[in-house]
């Protein structure tokens, strides 16, 4: 049997990386469309999501190729997890700022990865305890909107604060 605990430190180190490099990649690729598709391409949070989302969605994959015989609900997980370390961003960093009333760039970057930890606890967590087994269907179907939104929005933002950068 493969070791669950491993798998998720190393995933949740690879998705900080990923992530990390990711911040930078839209402006190192000339602003390449399509590289903005999967990075940010400003610094609204909307765009900041995707730090986590990508990455996450790559892991998502590999570990359904390595793990799902050792672990049969490694997806519905996985896919749960991504999900949540996605949406925490923004609850956080506007939860912090809401209450501060300004932002701190420690804190920004801070945000992110404790994101990254609450995801990869949360894949944990649910991948032995298959609680989220039965909301599997619904789990994906969600991951794909979302993965298709981030397209979507990038290419056409609505006006609003999540979508906007700030000055």
């Amino acid at each position: 049997m493969k070791n669950l605990k491993l798998y998720m430190v190393t995933g949740a180190i690879f998705v900080a990386i990923l992530g990390t490099l990711l911040h930078f990649a839209y402006d190192f690729f000339g602003q390449n469309i399509i590289v903005g598709l999967f990075t940010p391409i400003n610094e609204s949070t909307w765009e900041h999501m995707k730090l986590i989302f990508f990455p996450m969605v790559i892991c998502y994959i590999y570990f359904n190729i390595s793990l799902k015989s050792d672990f049969p609900c490694i997806n519905s997980g996985m896919a749960a997890a991504t999900l949540i370390g996605t949406f925490l961003i923004p609850v956080l960093f506007y939860t912090y700022s809401g209450v501060l009333g300004y932002t701190i760039d420690f804190i920004n970057i801070a945000t992110f990865y404790v994101s990254v930890i609450v995801a990869f606890y949360v894949a944990y967590r649910l991948t032995l305890s298959c609680r989220a087994e039965k909301y599997e269907t619904f789990l994906y179907t969600i991951l794909v909107i979302v993965g298709v939104a981030f397209i979507i929005f990038t290419l056409f933002p609505p006006e609003i604060g999540l979508f906007i950068s700030p000055v």
